[in-house]
């Protein structure tokens, strides 16, 4: 615009300056203005259009921004903005916790009160079991019995979810949840006849040591393949939802669970089939040998929930009424609402991994002996018990005592008691024995015949 504006400027200035002379060029002269002046008012009007076309392009630049798609599985809004989701958060989700490490309430915590005597029931079954785990462990470890895996440092998840929970829900556990049962009614005879695998055991000898099971109870046999006990609690719960029960499955597992496809196929089942299932992670910081750092870059285990569209608290796995509240909590949401809850408790393995590992090979001893003294769950729990004037160190003498003795007492018995009869092996899986059974129990017979000094002789044949 502005070279044409120059260009006619300039033949106007030539045309006054020779306006004496007659030209046969004039006529051209003045049809060159005529075509620019044209082009000047017709190149006018198309900036105008444009500003205007700009405009109106911002305007459906807007428009855009505000557009819904209809997408099957909910609404879903455009934008121009090209923005991929962080891959973590700029803050690691916070924690519930109720009781601080002297067993004082937070002020401004919310959490579901105690009567006196639940309080004590529950500290009491913290005792035993950190009790029976300290002796099974010793009895393993003087060949009495072959395996043991303790939950030190994890009471509080066992006991406090258990106390939790009714009796109609059902339980989904991996291998380390014997307080759940012992919450329940299990006996110590009944830990100590399945592990040493004698006649009173409900597995009838056939499981490895500390693989518990109870229909009685609503507890599923424990198995030591990792996250397979996760789809199947889906599957449970969701058949208590058709029955319209008002109960609920639990399952429990560790962070390295996580790791396995179990665990993603069981959050998205449960998310979409409406299951009333919790899960409890209980992230102890190790896998075995191998730390949360090595298995995933996310904040822990409770956003995988908001992935899969599964309701999700993170807990502090070492406080009792945390545990306690968010369960039951969790255990009235997932039944009225028919929804899966994932809970994370934050916790801490202080025993080994099992009687078949040494956990001083792959982390700092004084790691562990912080987490065992100024962290333990038991204690933190029995100092709130003492601080509302419910125990006292004459009650915890005589509960300490009395545990030991019963649980010496049961190994005692259980060590007496008769194996079960060799055909055991082959029974309560088929109504009538398959020929394929009947061909390996006598193959095991004659050879139990030919190296009798190489089989239990407390076997009966």
């Amino acid at each position: 615009m502005g070279f044409l504006g120059k260009l006619n400027h300039s033949f106007l200035g030539f045309h006054q300056r020779n306006s004496s002379l007659v030209s046969p060029i004039d006529e051209s002269y003045r049809n060159a203005v005529v075509v620019l002046n044209n082009a000047m008012a017709l190149f006018s009007v198309r900036c105008s259009e444009s500003t205007l076309a700009e405009a109106q392009r911002d305007s459906r630049y807007d428009e855009h921004e505000n557009q819904i798609l209809d997408f099957p599985g909910g609404q879903v809004t455009f934008t121009s903005e090209m923005r991929f989701i962080s891959e973590s958060p700029e803050k690691r989700t916070k924690c519930y916790q109720v009781l601080d490490d002297n067993g004082r309430p937070i002020l401004g915590t919310s959490f579901q009160p105690l009567s006196k005597e639940f309080a004590v029931r529950m500290y009491s079954n913290m005792v035993t079991l950190q009790t029976m785990d300290t002796i099974f462990y010793e009895a393993q470890r003087q060949g009495r019995i072959s395996f043991y895996v303790t939950s030190n440092g994890e009471e509080a998840i066992n006991i406090a979810s258990a106390a939790a929970l009714t009796f109609d829900d059902v339980v989904l556990p991996q291998y380390r949840e014997p307080g759940v049962l012992l919450w329940r009614g299990f006996t110590l005879q009944e830990f100590a006849n399945q592990c040493f695998g004698n006649k009173g055991d409900n597995g009838k000898g056939r499981q490895m040591p500390i693989h518990y099971g109870s229909k009685k109870l609503n507890y599923f046999t424990v198995s030591s393949t990792i996250a397979t006990q996760l789809p199947q609690a889906v599957g449970a719960a969701y058949s208590l939802k058709m029955d319209s029960k008002d109960a609920c499955v639990i399952t429990y597992f560790g962070d390295g669970g996580t790791s396995e496809g179990d665990f993603h196929a069981a959050l998205n089942f449960a998310a979409v089939m409406g299951a009333p299932v919790i899960f409890i992670c209980r992230n102890n910081g190790w896998a075995i040998s191998t730390p949360t750092s090595e298995q995933f870059r996310s904040d822990g285990i409770v956003v995988r929930g908001q992935a899969y569209g599964v309701r999700s608290i993170r807990v502090d796995g070492n406080d009792a009424l945390a545990v306690y509240t968010a369960v039951q909590t969790a255990r009235e949401m997932a039944i009225s609402e028919h929804r899966p809850i994932l809970i994370e408790a934050l916790t801490y393995r202080v025993g080994h991994h099992s009687t078949s590992d040494d956990s001083t090979k792959y982390r700092p001893v004084d790691e562990i002996e912080h987490w065992r003294m100024a962290r333990d769950p038991v204690t933190r729990f029995r100092k709130w018990v003492e601080w509302n004037g419910w125990w006292s160190d004459e009650d915890e003498s005589e509960l300490r005592s009395s545990a030991r003795k019963q649980i010496l007492h049961a190994i005692q018995v259980a060590e007496k008691v008769e194996k079960p009869p060799l055909s055991d092996l082959f029974t309560d899986v088929y109504d009538h024995l398959p020929s394929n059974l009947l061909e390996q129990e006598r193959l095991l017979r004659e050879t139990i015949k030919r190296h009798p000094q190489d089989y239990p002789p407390e076997v009966p044949m």
